[in-house]
């Protein structure tokens, strides 16, 4: 069975035991960030640092004239070239490389630019949610695939935060913990920027009063109407199925034929890394070739591949991923076991979460699924 796992590139850049430890695992690619949101990890194994903080950036060499005029350009990880040295040294170990892009998560640019953030009902900008609904970020998105698909020698694109993130977390220290379950969440992530308020309007709806009810609902007052939440639903989807086809679009155009798979939720309403999409759609005539579960909590993993299998085209790749990281919450001894279960709940293929952040004895599990799978 196809088995990868995820890496950053300063997992492997400058560490030159890197590659080999990984081909060691039996995996057969390895799904490395390209442009990664705002983060602090830890590095367990590398010669030089062991805990590293990077702002939100691309980890490879862009083309200034690809990005000339765009609206929304890229914060640089200097130095550069940091994806190309270590793909290339993953490839050297006969390791399948994987350009891994998270597109709506980027505390950067929202705080630079909060005009292209969402704007909940309140009127408040979260920094580090992008809107889908915005024209500059779908320019930004599509730009942003379309020189990632000709990185040299990458086998596929994997596109995380690629639709409506919200609410979600912000990468800072979260205080949060009041919102009241997935209603709050949602209604906090729907998105009244200027932009939104227009599709809004286009789609019969008054944006000031749907904001209005939505902060009613928001505060525990009466639930939103059922028309309010067909026009705010039904908006909301349209703008991230724009955004993912203009993504698909600039991906397609640059390198024909590239596998593209999407961080995805079969729920409508879903946000964040994972937001929601109907796979039938997804994965549909002109969609991705494939969706990546996030299968971290074993009990739910079953019914979340299950359902995805069922409304999936039957050629559409479904990956599921697994958390390996006993520090993270994950129970690497299991495994395997969770393999066999979401395979045959239908998944085609596996990631592991996260080889990099992986201990000596979390890695060993990743072997021993490696092989496992192998078999």
């Amino acid at each position: 069975m196809r088995t990868g796992a995820y890496l950053y590139p300063w997992d492997v850049d400058g560490d030159p035991a890197a590659a080999g430890r990984i081909a060691g695992l039996g995996l057969t690619e390895v799904t490395l960030a390209a442009a990664y949101h705002a983060v602090r990890a830890v590095t367990r194994y590398h010669p030089r640092h062991r805990i590293v903080t990077r702002d939100p950036a691309i980890y490879y060499r862009p083309d200034p004239e690809h990005w000339s005029g765009a609206a929304l350009q890229p914060a640089v990880n200097e130095p550069a070239g940091s994806f190309e040295r270590a793909a290339a040294s993953l490839r050297g170990a006969g390791i399948g490389v994987t350009a891994w892009l998270v597109v709506t998560h980027n505390s950067g640019l929202g705080t630079a630019a909060g005009e292209f953030a969402i704007r909940n009902a309140y009127g408040d900008v979260y920094p580090w949610a992008l809107c889908a609904g915005s024209a500059a970020v779908r320019e930004y998105a599509a730009r942003l695939a379309a020189e990632a698909a000709r990185l040299p020698g990458i086998g596929g694109l994997e596109l995380e935060a690629c639709g409506w993130y919200g609410f979600g977390h912000g990468s800072a220290h979260d205080k949060t913990g009041s919102v009241a379950g997935a209603s709050g969440e949602w209604l906090l992530s729907l998105c009244f920027c200027a932009g939104c308020q227009a599709g809004y309007r286009a789609a019969g709806g008054d944006p000031v009063r749907l904001a209005r009810l939505v902060r009613a609902a928001a505060d525990g007052g009466p639930a939103l109407p059922g028309e309010a939440a067909t026009v705010l639903d039904g908006v909301r989807a349209a703008a991230t199925r724009r955004l993912l086809g203009e993504v698909l679009a600039g991906a397609r155009a640059t390198a024909p034929g590239l596998p593209v798979l999407v961080h995805a939720a079969p729920e409508p309403r879903a946000v964040g890394a994972n937001p929601g999409y109907d796979p039938a759609w997804l994965c549909g005539p002109g969609g991705a070739d494939g969706i990546v579960l996030a299968c971290t909590d074993p009990a739910a993993a079953v019914g979340l591949v299950s359902r995805t299998a069922a409304a999936a085209p039957p050629a559409a790749r479904i990956a599921a991923t697994l958390l390996a990281v006993a520090g993270l919450g994950g129970d690497p001894a299991t495994l395997p076991a969770q393999a066999a279960a979401v395979r045959a709940a239908g998944a085609t293929e596996l990631r592991v979460y996260h080889a990099g952040l992986a201990g000596p004895d979390d890695l060993a599990a990743i072997g021993t699924l490696g092989q496992t799978a192998a078999d």
